[in-house]
């Protein structure tokens, strides 16, 4: 079917969600993605998804924050406007570290919240899978696998009997 998104399998719980997660993955799908109402511990290694470059991109978010802070303050002291007030020193950095700590931590949270939102993709306000009317359970209590159609290994018909032999409780057809 050419204008099919890809199939969706439901299934009972989390468990039987995760033996056939890990069963698709193993059988060579690559395009697969799972909606549960809660997360599940070890779904995102069944399903083969890597690991989040999130915690390197708020590590250097912070670091720049803690760098810029400190030369905005030693450049404004020691450089733009340097006073000698009663022998202190230019460049005194006990009195840098409120500053460089508070934009270390601007600076994370930003990226954090900015990195969350661009690496999961949202805001998505529509996705395919939003066609298949018993979808709304996924918030409820259902269980669901995805297998999309840009996968190499998609067939419509094999496709939905391998996900039927899982012990899906039903397979759905996504459409665009």
């Amino acid at each position: 079917m050419a204008d099919l998104w890809g199939l969706m399998a439901e299934f009972a719980d989390e468990q039987a969600l995760m033996a056939a997660a890990d069963q698709a993955r193993r059988a060579g799908y690559r395009r697969l993605d799972a909606h549960t109402p809660f997360p599940v511990e070890g779904l995102s290694e069944a399903l083969g998804h890597p690991r989040t470059q999130l915690p390197l991109l708020v590590f250097a978010a912070g670091v720049a924050g803690a760098v810029g802070g400190f030369f905005l303050q030693y450049h404004a002291s020691a450089v733009a406007y340097p006073l000698n007030i009663g022998g202190k020193p230019l460049v005194s950095w006990p009195a840098f570290v409120p500053v460089t700590f508070e934009l270390t931590i601007l600076f994370a949270a930003s990226a954090a919240v900015a990195g969350m939102l661009a690496l999961n993709g949202l805001p998505q306000p529509y996705h395919p899978v939003f066609n298949v009317p018993e979808f709304d359970k996924a918030s409820r209590d259902g269980f669901f696998l995805t297998v999309e159609s840009a996968d190499p290994l998609f067939n419509s018909t094999e496709t939905r009997r391998f996900l039927a032999g899982l012990g899906a409780a039903k397979v759905h057809d996504v459409l665009p």
